[in-house]
């Protein structure tokens, strides 16, 4: 039954057709829970080559509350500048509301983030139910969100470009 509901509710990832895209991109990902952090990394990282990424950056820190310090810094300090950076993580929910609160203090920082410095932030910092849950987003082909970040941060580096 979980793979009926996952297939009915998940995006199936496709690979990027045409050309190459090139392009310089970071990816921030936690180490906690790195078992799925780590899945969505590789396929992440799988993605930005099969797009033919020119450069990927590749940041661990200790937990996802960390990951917008980080961001911030790559998107103000590092040159050249990254044209998107994915940010990649997971929080399973407890039995306190402490989970809650480190994906919203995330969700916040890292729109902001954006926003302040025009480079797109690809949010992939999973709150999630359970384990399974975590399965399905972060280690499965078909579903695995760390790929989807990584289509996302290509599209959105070309149409960045086609802004200027």
């Amino acid at each position: 039954m979980a793979s009926r509901y996952a297939g009915a509710v998940l995006k199936r990832i496709t690979k990027a057709r045409g050309k190459s895209a090139g392009g310089r991109f970071a990816i921030v990902a936690s180490r906690y829970n790195s078992r799925y952090v780590d899945g969505m990394l590789r396929a992440a990282q799988r993605s930005l080559r099969q797009a033919g990424a020119d450069s990927i950056k590749i940041v661990r820190v200790p937990g996802a509350f960390e990951i917008p310090v980080v961001v911030a810094h790559l998107a103000r300090n590092h040159r050249p500048a990254p044209e998107a950076i994915i940010c990649l993580g997971v929080i399973l929910r407890g039995e306190t509301t402490h989970a809650q609160h480190i994906g919203q203090a995330v969700s916040h920082a890292l729109a902001n983030l954006q926003v302040q410095s025009g480079i797109p932030i690809i949010h992939e910092v999973l709150l999630l139910e359970s384990k399974e849950q975590a399965e399905v987003r972060c280690l499965s082909r078909d579903h695995n969100r760390g790929a989807e970040a990584a289509q996302t941060a290509v599209e959105m580096r070309g149409l960045m470009r086609g802004l200027h």
